[in-house]
Parts: C-alpha cells; structure tokens; sequence
C-alpha cells in the first residue's frame, strides 16, 4: 500500500483483513478506528485462542448459554473492563453497560463508552452478545 505517515495512536490492518492485488498489500487503520477495530479482536478472541499471547482476549464466550440476570451483566462488564485494562492502553473506560436488546431475545448489547487518552477524544462501541448461539459474530465495526 502507499506510504503513509505513521499515526501517534498506531496502525494497524484493517478488520476483518482485506487485501489488494491493485495496491499490492494489506488494506489498514490508523488512529480511532485501529482503536476500535482493536477493541472489537479484543472481544471477539476467547482466552488462550492465540498461542503466542495465552492471556490475551476476553472471556465472553463462557458466557453463551447462560440466564439472563444481574450476575451475568455483572460477569460480563467486568471481564470487559479487565481485558480492556490489560490490552488496550491508549483507552481509559467511562463506563461499560450490559442491556438485553429488546429486539431479539436472547442477545445482549455491551455497550462501552472510553476516551482516546492522548487526543482525550470521547468514543463507544456497541458490541453484540448472543446467549442463544454457540459463537459470537464475526462482523467488525
């Protein structure tokens, strides 16, 4: 891909990974979004999923199948917070709410507020939890 300068928040490929014969390489992200793209591998990678990086992820997985209750919104602002706090440094957490989506039963939205700490940009994401289904979705931002 072309050169470009490189960004005080990082770069990084783009998620999920696309490549281009056309510009000969691996489309990628700076700034906010390599954040939040970040964010979104952070969740969606189970611990010891990644063999080099055993701790690395978070263990929404475990979750999948379990009642909807305040203990299970609790479990899961909780490891959110935890896995966000150990891999992702260039974010601090506002907050992290669990809400069952009214739509479709058997979903929860985890929705996380945080401020880029070096640019003290406030942002969120909107992450999607089946309890019903054996995987969580793989769709990015």
């Amino acid at each position: 891909m072309a050169s470009r300068t490189p960004s005080f928040l990082g770069t990084g490929w783009s998620f999920p990974p696309t490549f281009s014969r056309a510009l000969g390489g691996v489309a990628m992200v700076s700034d906010d979004v390599d954040i939040r793209e970040s964010l979104w591998v952070l969740l969606s990678t189970s611990l010891g999923e990644r063999v080099m990086l055993p701790t690395y992820g978070c263990e929404l997985r475990q979750m999948v199948f379990r009642g909807i209750n305040t203990t299970l919104t609790r479990q899961l602002q909780d490891y959110v917070q935890q896995a966000i706090l150990y891999w992702e440094p260039r974010i601090t957490v506002e907050s992290v709410t669990v809400q069952q989506t009214a739509s479709l039963e058997g979903q929860l939205t985890i929705d996380i507020a945080y401020v880029i700490t070096q640019t003290n940009t406030r942002s969120n994401l909107v992450y999607p939890f089946y309890l019903d289904q054996g995987s969580i979705p793989v769709q990015g931002p």
